[in-house]
């Protein structure tokens, strides 16, 4: 009895520190959010979520996972050492045309709570998103000059 009260202590200690801390105290995105604008209807885009771990251990993506299946999040296979950068490439294709708002959830091993990041924009028919670029130009960001 004294042996498994023991190894009863002894584990759930070990799970309490494993499961230490908050996602921001070991991982600090650049953004967390991209707009893709207006982008074309089949045609994939992809946008890097560049990362840093700001711990002072290794961190070890444990899974990205996607809001859909027209979005596939790409995550680091190896864990990423402290103060060393990296990234989760979020793809997106299409088949519908419309505004659309996709959410990648990231899961830290170790750590109780995930990071969701975004992806938005809207898809444009093949039609409409080439005379877009014809009159618009390519960037729907871009800011319109002041006339001269």
């Amino acid at each position: 009895m004294k042996k498994l009260l023991i190894v009863s202590v002894a584990l759930f200690s070990s799970v309490a520190l494993f499961a230490q801390g908050k996602f921001t105290d070991h991982v600090k995105f650049k953004s967390e959010e991209h707009d893709f604008g207006k982008i074309k209807q089949g045609v994939p885009v992809t946008f890097d979520f560049a990362f840093t771990n700001v711990g002072k251990t290794p961190v070890v993506v444990e899974s990205a996972t996607a809001s859909c299946g027209c979005t596939t999040p790409v995550k680091p296979e190896q864990p990423t050492m402290a103060g060393d950068a990296n990234k989760i490439t979020a793809g997106f294709n299409a088949g519908a045309p419309g505004p659309f708002t996709k959410t990648i959830t990231i899961k830290l091993a170790g750590v109780d709570e995930p990071k969701i990041i975004t992806i938005k924009g809207e898809v444009l028919e093949p039609n409409a998103y080439d005379e877009y670029v014809k009159t618009k130009g390519k960037d729907s960001k871009e800011k319109s000059k002041p006339n001269r």
